[in-house]
């Protein structure tokens, strides 16, 4: 029989009514126990993982078989990875409660992120979370989708500080993906699916093969994927995504400063066709054919609408629209991944070497050209029609302003293609006596072509709107026509702007240009280990240990185009300041398991050890270490606890972004006492040098983390178990930028780091600023992390009933989670708004329920985001005689139910079919793509699976 030792983390509860059920049904493997065998599947990673023998899951260097890891560790099994058929890893990991889906396809909309899968465990940030493929680093900072599904085993999520054991980034925790290690067969699956609606189509294939020869000494294995996800490009085709956002209730009164967040928010002062917002024809709107209609707007939100008849924010309106009118849904992506490994076992000796290759491609309009206001044109603009240009002249007007909102032809597109190549060989050496080694080398390398089609060359843009009659009444450019000036451009074709379609070909291509950067990151990393049993004490357990040293050269080059190195896109100029640089790491490290005191099936207590140094190119030497204990009461019920020093080193982007300088004026808050001090004293200087960019002087991020925690698998009540971790994490010294001002701000609050970044003369005036990258700002968060499972053999009701039933519980409970600058300090546990900054639920959970049989498999799972506030900030203050606030501040809980099937027709054959968001639930009110609720609706997808 298939045992498996899991020593599984507590991640929350969905609500109490839930959390009761799971109490009552439901409760995770308990750590370091032997839990019942998982359902089986028909997956190529189930069935090629399906080896005899152990597994041992310990969030730890040491996998002795009965060590009891302090480190909570939750496991994401074969179960998981098939609920709700997702397109990668990534988003399976997402709909863990744990997990914070910073970047999504639903997300990433209108940013260049998208393409990239990463995740944010905690809320914390992609890069304090430590992303593992067999335990070892890869390149590709932990983008999820070079990760074939085909070959996952299993994931497991460390959710306590691990940086002693598995070095830098492990603030948050590490996500290890195991892959599984022999594949016998071929096995073909292709999936497809669509929503309710009939769009946001997604199909691809997969293919898994393996052999072994030698008799069974080697083995050689493959497996590719490829996914082609297109984009929901309608945003108003969805509920409660149109261009929401947050306008006062009473616009109009001094008194009521009250809020409210409503949907259909659009410009009250441009239109797609060109609003004219000045002079005798105000208020009307171009035709294609050049003739004017009147603007039908929508209403206004100005504060006194008479004297504002353009306000810059309308409710509703036919001609009116807003930016996320022109933003996607979703993401399109083409993407195709593949891992081979092969391996050869000598008896005490096993090589291995593992090759990767990865491409994604993204390409879609993602924003409208935001970076125009309105625009002067002239009356003798000969694209005006003869009509109009009477009107102005009879007006005495020479000229009038117009408000156009640049999307259709004027929409940036981007393109983005990120290819990944990664190779790996390595040795695993059996030492004999419970003692092992082994060792890896890697080198990756990411190439990131990055193009954004369709921008705006300012200069160009600014000839071709400067339309003038030339001598033959034909428009042309202004330059070319007026002989004052000597900067004719014979290529310039002057542009129509009144009128939706009205722009020639000719002009837009002239306008035109493409921002572009090609980025190369490369990893190199090494690494070897021993560890095994030193001797017994007193206890029958031995104290074990392991030891080993890693290396690692991680290098980014970026090149830029020469057109946005000179700023030619003006505001949008998105790659004018590529990054480039390096560094270099080699750090030892040792852990420790020792069993102090144990009676055989009554109680056992482990202490549990880490340490590791590590030195950087770039600041030097610095310690991460981890203390932890566990007591073992008559097999059943563990209690755990744990304390470290973690740490994260800053990117190559803080490191060695470029520095740019910039004078001008600067409101010193920082003032007290100081003109008293020395008169000459200056409080608002004009001239003040501010320098921003990286910082190569930065310092690794420190963090302090705390778990507590139990699990609980009483013998009485097999298949059953709970456990419950609280969990603290303080991080100092996290890098964020602040204003120039802030910065002085943050010195008047105490803030030594940001009082170091700024110069002053002998009067105490300042004089320079640096405002790059600082390890300034701290994060504190806290919580408790809830897992309950059981796992029913159905025979034991019924010799005749087939299968299993398993059902799961997982939740986590934020109770803090709090971001300081030195300047603000902000706690947004409980802020659920998608545009607020760092937003987290206070409750998230899932509740799955799994029936396996050999010939079918049922899926249910209930997605819970507890109930909570847009923004916390946005509240009335009881201080002041206004009311103030957001009326409608308080977001309702969600719960999406997910359903799926799997139908094994044939020995070789299995039928899948899903559905996720079963009821169609609408998200709240988001102004911009919805973090934690789902934006696409009711899904369906459908696969097959053979096996050969």
């Amino acid at each position: 029989m298939r045992r498996t030792l899991i020593r599984a983390k507590a991640t929350s509860t969905l609500t109490c009514s839930i959390f009761a059920l799971s109490a009552a049904l439901a409760i995770a493997p308990a750590a370091a126990q032997t839990a019942p065998p998982s359902p089986t599947s028909d997956s190529p990673a189930e069935e090629a993982g399906a080896d005899e023998g152990e597994i041992t899951v310990t969030g730890s260097r040491i996998d002795r078989a009965g060590f009891d890891q302090p480190t909570p560790t939750t496991v994401i099994g074969v179960v998981e990875l098939r609920q709700g058929q997702r397109p990668n890893l990534q988003q399976v990991l997402n709909d863990q409660p744990a997990f914070r889906p910073s970047v999504t396809p639903q997300v990433s909309v209108g940013n260049t992120s998208s393409g990239s899968a990463p995740v944010d465990l905690r809320g914390l940030g992609a890069n304090r979370t430590l992303t593992l493929v067999n335990g070892r680093r890869f390149v590709g900072q932990n983008n999820l989708n070079y990760v074939p599904l085909g070959l996952v085993s299993r994931v497991e999520v460390v959710t306590g500080g691990a940086s002693a054991a598995y070095g830098s980034d492990a603030v948050a925790g590490v996500v290890n993906i195991i892959l599984s290690d022999s594949v016998k067969g071929i096995t073909v699956g292709g999936v497809s699916g669509i929503s309710s609606r009939g769009d946001g189509a997604r199909y691809g294939g997969d293919i898994t093969m393996g052999t072994s020869f030698a008799d069974g000494r080697g083995q050689i294995m493959f497996s590719g994927e490829y996914v082609k996800d297109k984009a929901i490009s309608d945003r108003n085709s969805r509920r409660n995504l149109g261009s929401a956002g947050i306008v006062r209730l009473s616009p109009t009164s001094t008194t009521d400063l009250r809020q409210v967040l409503v949907p259909d928010v659009n410009f009250g002062n441009q239109a797609s066709a060109g609003l004219i917002t000045s002079g005798v024809f105000a208020g009307q709107i171009f035709n294609d054919d050049g003739t004017l209609r009147p603007y039908q707007g929508g209403t206004s939100l100005a504060a006194n609408p008479a004297t504002t008849p353009f306000p810059g924010q309308v409710l509703g309106g036919v001609d009116a629209v807003g930016t996320y009118d022109a933003v996607y849904v979703t993401t399109p992506l083409e993407r195709i991944s593949t891992f081979a490994r092969a391996s050869y076992d000598f008896g005490d000796v096993k090589l291995w070497a593992d090759a990767t290759y990865g491409r994604s491609r993204t390409v879609y309009p993602f924003l409208p050209d935001i970076g125009l206001g309105s625009l002067t044109i002239q009356a003798n603009n000969p694209f005006l029609s003869q009509t109009i240009r009477s009107g102005l002249a009879a007006a005495g007007q020479t000229s009038f302003t117009l408000g156009r909102f640049f999307d259709n032809q004027f929409r940036l597109v981007f393109d983005g293609k990120r290819e990944q190549k990664e190779g790996a060989i390595g040795v695993d050496i059996d030492l004999g006596g419970n003692w092992k080694a082994q060792a890896h080398y890697s080198h990756g390398e990411i190439d990131f072509r990055q193009r954004v089609l369709n921008a705006r060359n300012v200069a160009r843009f600014n000839n071709a709107v400067a339309a003038v009659p030339s001598a033959n009444g034909q428009p042309a450019c202004a330059i070319n026509v007026d002989a004052s000036t000597a900067n004719d451009d014979p290529a310039c074709r002057p542009l129509n702007l009144f009128g939706l379609n009205a722009p020639s070909a000719e002009s837009l291509a002239y306008i035109r240009g493409t921002q572009q950067n090609d980025t190369t990151n490369k990893l190199d990393a090494a690494a070897a280990e021993i560890q095994g049993d030193l001797f017994p004490l007193w206890g029958r357990s031995p104290i074990s240990i392991a030891i080993g040293a890693e290396a690692r050269w991680e290098e980014q080059k970026s090149v830029s185009g020469a057109p946005d190195l000179a700023g030619a896109f003006g505001p949008l100029n998105l790659f004018g300041s590529p990054i480039s640089g390096g560094f270099n790491v080699k750090e030892g490290f040792g852990e420790i398991a020792v069993p102090l005191f144990e009676a055989e099936g009554k109680f056992k207590i482990d202490l549990n050890g880490a340490a590791r140094y590590s030195d950087y190119s770039r600041s030097g030497g610095i310690w991460s270490w981890k203390g932890g204990a566990t007591v073992n009461l008559f097999d059943s019920l563990l209690l755990r606890g744990t304390r470290s020093r973690d740490i994260r080193a800053p990117t190559i982007a803080e490191l060695f972004a470029v520095r740019s300088i910039n004078i001008g004026p600067l409101v010193d808050q920082d003032s007290a006492g100081r003109l008293a001090a020395n008169s000459g004293y200056n409080p608002a200087p004009q001239l003040v040098t501010t320098f921003s960019g990286g910082n190569a002087d930065l310092s690794p991020e420190i963090g302090h983390t705390t778990t507590l925690g139990a699990t609980f698998s009483p013998k009485f009540f097999r298949g059953f178990n709970v456990s419950v971790d609280y969990y603290d994490i303080d991080i100092d010294g996290a890098i964020t930028t602040l204003s120039a001002s802030n910065l002085t701000l943050a010195c008047r609050n105490g803030s030594a780091a940001a009082c170091a970044q700024i110069t002053r003369d002998a009067t105490g005036t300042v004089t320079q600023v640096s405002s790059n990258s600082q390890n300034i700002a701290t994060f504190q968060t806290q919580g408790f992390d809830i897992e309950a499972s059981y796992l029913l053999q159905m025979s034991s009701l019924s010799a005749s009933m087939p299968g299993t039933l398993r059902i799961r519980a997982l939740a986590t409970h934020v109770k803090k989670f709090v971001f300081d600058t030195g300047v603000s300090r902000v706690d947004t546990a409980g802020d659920v708004g998608s545009s607020t900054g760092n937003a987290i639920p206070s409750w998230r959970g899932t509740l799955g329920l799994t029936y396996q049989s050999p010939r079918l498999g049922l899926d249910a799972r209930v997605r819970y985001i507890g109930k909570g506030l847009f923004n916390h900030l946005l509240v009335d203050n009881p201080a002041t005689a206004t009311t103030e606030g957001l009326v409608n501040n308080r977001v309702k809980a969600f719960t999406y139910l997910d359903l799926g099937a799997q139908f094994k027709a044939t020995e070789a054959f299995t039928l899948s079919f899903n559905v996720n968001n079963v009821f169609d639930k609408k998200p709240p009110l988001s102004p911009t793509g919805p973090i934690y609720y789902d934006a696409v609706g009711t899904y369906f997808t459908i696969g097959a699976r053979a096996k050969f």
